[in-house]
């Protein structure tokens, strides 16, 4: 079976065709850093007339990279939430578009879950960039989906069974490395220039930031602390300005190179530090024999060698896609609907009745 795979939950446009699943006939994105990064984060207005402008173009795309026909495709599986409300109806409605026009089946997938389906997915797997191997990990395991929208721990028992162990009390990690990244004068997005900046560190600096609620036991997360400790150290340094012209987020000046590279080294290592252990804390508290790490952050260079080095320490099998799956795309929206159909999940029937749920709950 062939589905076609389209996702418009935030500011990237994609489109895809997923055989049986598993295997990737195409995968393509279009994104739209360029609009949003002189805003320091996502505009849904300007997001929503980007995905209209890209959205024909990208489905056509999918197709001709796949070399399949509209006729070639069985079913079309569609982002329906959460996300922006005014960009998921643009994906949306043209999913319906799609499936009315062909006769196919319409099915709705949660963005988490596709998130999560991406561990099924040939390509995203394989060795070197996808860790843990083509298989995906043994059920049940534990989840982390970590974004810029999302820190969620859960377990996983079968495909389309999840239960929600822990969460974010606050930010997402994904949007505390964003709102730092701004304090700082970085731009957006702000996890790959963070991650890039504590790179370049070497040994260990003079700053430590705070771990935030981690030696509480649990398994939720809160990181809008963390970045207050980050502008507590500005203040410190006299780096931040009281100017009342200026947005709060733009208020830093002055901060040398070295001094920012400390900072992006010592505010990563805490949130790494966070997630790691909360993740694997989860995996023993469940008795899971495996961990998943999915969504934008589990392409973060740092969290991945960590991840890495604990999970070997403590005997659990570790499971994460390459980069490019990582992100948000519409391969992992395809193979979450192939197997929601295989299911037996009913296709939507009532098409024009199918409407966009920004807060959906992911649950089993």
């Amino acid at each position: 079976m062939r589905v076609l795979g389209i996702e418009t939950s935030c500011d990237e446009t994609a489109a895809a065709v997923v055989e049986d699943g598993r295997r990737v006939l195409s995968n393509i994105v279009a994104s739209q850093f360029a609009i949003h990064h002189k805003y320091g984060g996502v505009v849904p207005e300007l997001a929503a007339r980007h995905h209209v402008e890209r959205i024909h173009p990208v489905l056509e795309e999918a197709l001709t990279v796949a070399d399949v026909g509209w006729k070639e495709i069985d079913a079309v599986a569609v982002t329906r939430g959460p996300g922006l409300v005014v960009a998921l109806l643009v994906g949306l409605q043209a999913a319906k578009g799609v499936a009315i026009a062909r006769g196919i089946p319409l099915v709705d997938v949660h963005h988490l879950a596709g998130h999560i389906s991406a561990l099924h997915l040939e390509t995203a797997m394989r060795e070197p960039e996808g860790i843990g191997g083509p298989e995906g990990p043994p059920l049940p395991f534990v989840a982390l989906v970590v974004s810029g929208g999302h820190t969620h721990l859960y377990r996983v028992d079968d495909p389309f069974s999840f239960h929600c162990l822990g969460a974010t009390r606050d930010d997402a990690a994904g949007e505390a490395y964003d709102k730092v990244a701004r304090l700082l004068g970085l731009g957006y997005p702000g996890g790959p220039i963070l991650d890039a900046l504590a790179a370049e560190v070497e040994g260990e600096p003079s700053i430590r930031f705070p771990r935030p609620i981690l030696d509480d036991g649990g398994l939720d997360f809160s990181f809008s602390g963390l970045k207050t400790a980050v502008l507590y150290h500005l203040m410190d340094l006299g780096f931040y300005s009281s100017d009342p012209a200026l947005p709060p987020l733009e208020r830093a000046q002055g901060i040398g190179e070295d001094l920012l590279r400390e900072i992006a080294y010592a505010f990563q290592a805490a949130v790494v530090e966070v997630l790691t252990e909360k993740a694997l804390r989860a995996v023993r508290q469940e008795g899971c024999r495996a961990l998943a790490v999915v969504g934008g952050v589990a392409a973060n260079r740092g969290l991945r060698e960590s991840l890495r080095r604990r999970s070997v320490e403590e005997g659990v099998g570790l499971y994460v896609p390459a980069v490019p799956f990582c992100t948000d795309n519409a391969a992992m929206i395809a193979s979450a609907g192939y197997f929601l159909l295989e299911a037996g999940r009913q296709a939507e029937t009532q098409a024009l009745r199918l409407d966009a749920d920004a807060s959906w709950e992911l649950s089993s």
